[in-house]
């Protein structure tokens, strides 16, 4: 089981290298993480976007000029190129670069030339957070809006599939809400407590789930102890399901920015995994996504 994100970076480097498809990878960042994934030889770059762009970046960061570069100053293009060369076989997963979501995104979803297969798309986002003692894994706050039971389904079998790719045997998921009491006037806590009751589908996961459950009894054994929460998986989270969007999006933002957590973001639910994190984040982070992703890569082939 990788329990934080040096034994990740551990793990891939014996992993075969992956080919790894850009989309408009004219971002410092960006290029900085690419770049220190290729030394570490986990990932062979495939840069597609503005090429006089991309090479003076690659200038300026001391970059090799040994990676292909498929010149596509539209980013719109540039989306529809990557995701052709893994669609192809000719990349192994995609990464987002400096374009907007919705058009990386656009891309993936086409019903003809995308990455689309028979399973919800959905964001999950990994969090080493310093006062916790291993990884969260945090979803849906980057794709899915207000998904309902059926798609809240989907979004925890994608999470499950993170999970398993970085080594967990049993995972405790907790479907967070305001409380653990179930009140028909809140849809999150009865989809919570649907989800808690498909025991035969996760047991076959090896998955326990709750809900239910508010967030500080999903991560915290105080908090349990104090308000007498005998939930087997209590303060042991390893997924923390979110209700909506909002809610997924504040709180992983909250973990970087308040908790100084180090994180790494990736899409599951399409035929190869997709790199995927905000512009704004760092080069680390972006790095971090894409050994996840070459990790997840190898294990979906």
């Amino acid at each position: 089981m990788i329990k934080n994100f040096d034994e990740l970076l551990s793990a891939v480097k014996n992993n075969k290298t992956m080919k790894l498809a850009v989309a408009a990878a004219q971002d410092k960042d960006v290029l900085e993480a690419v770049n220190s994934a290729a030394k570490m030889k986990l990932v062979e770059p495939i840069l597609v976007g503005d090429e006089a762009a991309i090479r003076n970046i690659m200038d300026d960061i001391n970059m090799a000029d040994e990676y292909r570069i498929i010149h596509e100053p539209d980013v719109i293009q540039s989306a529809k190129i990557s995701v052709s060369l893994v669609r192809e076989g000719k990349a192994d997963f995609l990464m987002k670069g400096i374009l907007q979501t919705a058009d990386i995104m656009r891309a993936v979803l086409d019903k003809e030339v995308g990455l689309r297969k028979d399973s919800l798309i959905s964001h999950v986002m990994v969090y080493q957070v310093p006062s916790y003692h291993k990884l969260l894994f945090l979803t849906d706050g980057g794709i899915n809006v207000a998904p309902d039971l059926e798609q809240k389904v989907k979004i925890l079998e994608n999470a499950i599939s993170v999970c398993k790719a970085m080594g967990l045997s049993k995972i405790y998921a907790s479907v967070l809400a305001g409380a653990e009491t179930v009140n028909v006037k809140i849809p999150a806590t009865v989809d919570a407590d649907a989800l808690s009751n498909m025991h035969d589908k996760w047991t076959k996961l090896e998955t326990v789930v709750e809900g239910p459950v508010a967030l500080d009894l999903a991560i915290s054994k105080e908090a349990c102890e104090h308000k007498r929460y005998k939930g087997e998986g209590g303060g042991n989270a390893d997924i923390l399901l979110v209700p909506y969007y909002e809610v997924g999006n504040a709180l992983g933002k909250s973990l970087t920015y308040f908790a100084d957590s180090k994180s790494a973001g990736i899409i599951m639910g399409a035929k190869a995994p997709i790199v995927l994190v905000s512009r704004a984040d760092t080069s680390e982070t972006k790095l971090l996504s894409i050994a996840m992703g070459s990790i997840i890569a190898k294990n979906i082939k």
